[in-house]
C-alpha cells in the first residue's frame, strides 16, 4: 500500500499550522515514523502512537515495548524518553497526521458523503449502484453495514461503526486509491463530528436527508441542539450540497449549507405539493406514480432551469419498497449525477440495488408475513410502520423490538411512541444492551407505550421473542423484526457475543414451523 511516512520535523508542523501543538518532549527531528496506530497492540517498530481516548500510561509503554518511537498525546508521560507531541486534541491532532501519513487518499477520489437520522445507509447503496455503472465499478462504500475497498473479496467486509476512526478511514481511503476506486460513497455520523473522526475532510457532495431526535444521551449527544449542530457540519464542509427541503428545522440546515456554499451549488428536492417550512429555492420535485410491496415508482422533475443541464428527468423504479425510500433516491440520484451518472444509468441501475437488512421478507403458510428491516429509531420505525399499516390494512401488526445499552437512550421512548402510534402487538426483547440491564431498557419503553392500543409482551432473548411472535401471528398479519438488519452479533458487558441475524433466526423458525404443520 503506498504511503507516506512523517518526520518529526513534518509532524510539528501540520500540527502547528493548526494551533493544536502545546509543546514537544524529547524532540529528536531526524526520527522517522514508518507507522501509525492508536492501539498498542499493532504497534511496530519505528511507529507513532496516538494516546486517544483517556490517557493510560500502561498503554504508551506497551507501545513503546512494541518499537514505537513517539507518541502524541494531551499530556506528557514523564517516564518515557522518546518524542511526544503534546497537544490540545488528540482527536484532531489523529484525522490531520493520518491523512498526511496516508499521502492525503481523499484528494485522489470524489467523494459523497450522507448525514441524517434516518436513511443514510439507504442512499447510500442506491448512489454506489448507480456509481459503479458510471465509474467502470470503481466507487467505494462506507456505510453502516459493509465497506467496501475494492474488488476483491477480501476488500469487502462489515463495518463497526457508521464512519471508522480517522486513522482506520484514510488508511481504507488509500486502500481504495490503490486498488483504482476513483469514487467513495459514505455515510457520515454525528459522532463522526462528535469525536473528529473526519476532521479536516472535505466531500465534493454532502447530503442532509432529515433531522430528528436521536443519539442523545449520557455518551453521546447532551442535548438536540448539539446534536444537530454535528450533523450540519457535513454541509458546512461539502463543495455542493443536497438538501431534503421536507427535513425539520429547514432553515438551520439551509443556512449551513450557505455559510460556506454558494447559492448555486446548493441543491434542494421536495415531494410534489410539499410546502416547505422555509422560503427556499426548490430545484426538483418528485411524485409518487405505484407504492406498494412489489413496486415503487416515481417521477422526478427538474423545477429550476439552472438546473436542466444534469438531465435526471423521468421515472425512476426501485428494488426496495417503501414511500420513504423514494425520498433517499431523489437524493442518491442527484448526488450521482453530480458525480457523473447519467439519467440512463440512474433508471437501469435502481431496480436492482437491494441493502442487507432492510425490508427483506419471508413469507408462511399459517403464520403472518414477516419484515426484517433496520429501522432503529422513531423516524425510521414510524415511517415503516406506517407504509406496512397501508398496504395491510385490515392485519394485526406485531413488533419485535429492543434498544440498544449505553447510547441511543432517546430512542427508548421513540419506540415507545412510534410503536403506540402504529403497531397492535409489541414484543419487547433485547438489542445490544453493552453495560445496562436489558429488563431495565425495555422497561423504559414500554414506560412510553399506551397500553390501551397495544399489548406488550416483554421476552429478553431475542430468538426466544422472535419465535413467539411468529408463532402467535395469524395469515394475514404482519410481523416486523426491527432495528437489528444484518447485524451478526449482540454487544453485551464489552463483547461482541455471535447472533445469527434475526433473519436466520426468523427463517429456523419458519422452517420448523412449517414443517411441523406438512407433519
Amino acid at each position: 500500500m503506498a504511503k507516506q511516512n512523517l518526520t518529526a520535523e513534518q509532524i510539528e508542523t501540520i500540527l502547528r499550522e493548526h494551533d493544536l501543538l502545546v509543546k514537544l518532549v524529547n524532540p529528536h527531528e531526524a526520527t522517522n515514523f514508518t507507522a501509525i496506530t492508536y492501539d498498542s497492540r499493532t504497534a511496530t517498530p519505528a511507529s507513532l502512537f496516538f494516546c486517544k481516548g483517556a490517557f493510560k500510561p500502561a498503554y504508551l509503554q506497551a507501545a513503546v515495548d512494541a518499537g514505537a518511537i513517539g507518541y502524541v498525546a494531551e499530556q506528557a508521560d514523564t517516564m518515557q524518553t522518546i518524542t511526544g507531541f503534546i497537544v490540545t486534541n488528540i482527536q484532531q491532532a489523529m484525522a490531520l497526521l493520518s491523512a498526511a501519513f496516508f499521502g492525503y487518499p481523499q484528494n485522489e477520489l470524489f467523494i459523497v458523503a450522507f448525514t441524517g437520522t434516518k436513511g443514510k445507509t439507504t442512499s447510500a447503496y442506491f448512489t454506489r449502484g448507480m456509481l459503479q455503472a458510471a465509474t467502470n465499478q470503481k466507487t467505494a462504500l462506507f456505510s453502516t453495514i459493509d465497506r467496501i475497498l475494492g474488488p476483491r473479496p477480501e476488500q469487502e467486509f462489515k463495518s463497526d461503526l457508521t464512519t471508522p476512526e480517522s486513522l482506520d478511514l484514510f488508511h481504507d481511503m488509500r486502500e481504495a486509491v490503490d486498488s483504482g476506486m476513483t469514487h467513495l460513497v459514505m455515510e457520515v455520523s454525528s459522532q463522526a463530528y462528535k469525536k473528529n473522526r473526519v476532521y479536516g475532510l472535505t466531500y465534493d457532495v454532502g447530503i442532509f436527508l432529515n433531522i430528528t431526535p436521536d443519539h442523545i444521551g449520557r455518551n453521546e449527544h447532551p442535548t438536540f441542539a448539539d446534536y444537530l449542530h454535528c450533523k450540519l457540519q457535513l454541509l458546512v464542509n461539502s463543495k455542493r450540497c443536497i438538501i431534503n427541503a421536507e427535513t425539520d428545522h429547514l432553515n438551520d440546515v439551509y443556512q449551513a449549507a450557505k455559510a460556506t456554499t454558494q447559492p448555486e451549488n446548493i441543491y434542494l428536492y421536495a415531494r410534489t405539493g410539499y410546502q416547505p417550512s422555509v422560503d427556499v429555492p426548490l430545484d426538483f420535485r418528485f411524485e409518487s406514480n405505484e407504492d406498494n410491496l412489489k413496486d415503487a415508482k416515481f417521477t422526478l422533475t427538474t423545477v429550476a432551469t439552472k438546473r436542466r443541464k444534469l438531465a435526471l428527468d423521468g421515472e425512476y423504479q426501485l428494488a426496495i419498497p417503501g414511500d420513504y425510500n423514494e425520498n433517499n433516491a431523489v437524493a442518491a440520484i442527484i448526488a450521482a449525477g453530480l458525480a457523473g451518472a447519467t439519467v440512463g444509468q440512474a433508471q437501469q441501475a435502481l431496480p436492482t440495488i437491494t441493502v442487507p437488512g432492510r425490508f427483506e421478507s419471508i413469507m408462511t403458510h399459517q403464520h403472518g408475513t414477516i419484515f426484517v428491516d433496520y429501522a432503529h429509531n422513531y423516524a425510521s420505525v414510524k415511517a415503516l410502520l406506517s407504509f406496512l399499516r397501508k398496504q395491510y390494512v385490515d392485519s394485526r401488526v406485531i413488533v419485535v423490538v429492543g434498544s440498544p445499552g449505553d447510547k441511543g437512550i432517546s430512542r427508548r421512548e421513540g419506540f415507545g411512541k412510534a410503536l403506540s402510534e402504529e403497531a397492535d402487538v409489541a414484543y419487547l426483547t433485547a438489542d445490544d444492551p453493552g453495560f445496562e440491564d436489558p429488563v431495565a431498557i425495555a422497561q423504559q419503553i414500554e414506560a412510553h407505550i399506551d397500553h390501551q392500543r397495544v399489548t406488550v409482551h416483554t421476552q429478553i432473548d431475542r430468538p426466544t421473542a422472535i419465535r413467539q411472535a411468529i408463532l402467535a401471528s395469524r395469515p394475514n398479519d404482519v410481523v416486523v423484526l426491527a432495528a437489528k438488519g444484518e447485524d451478526p452479533y449482540q454487544k453485551v458487558r464489552g463483547v461482541d457475543t455471535p447472533y445469527p441475524t434475526d433473519m436466520a433466526v426468523a427463517k429456523a423458525v419458519v422452517a420448523e414451523i412449517e414443517l411441523d404443520t406438512q407433519a
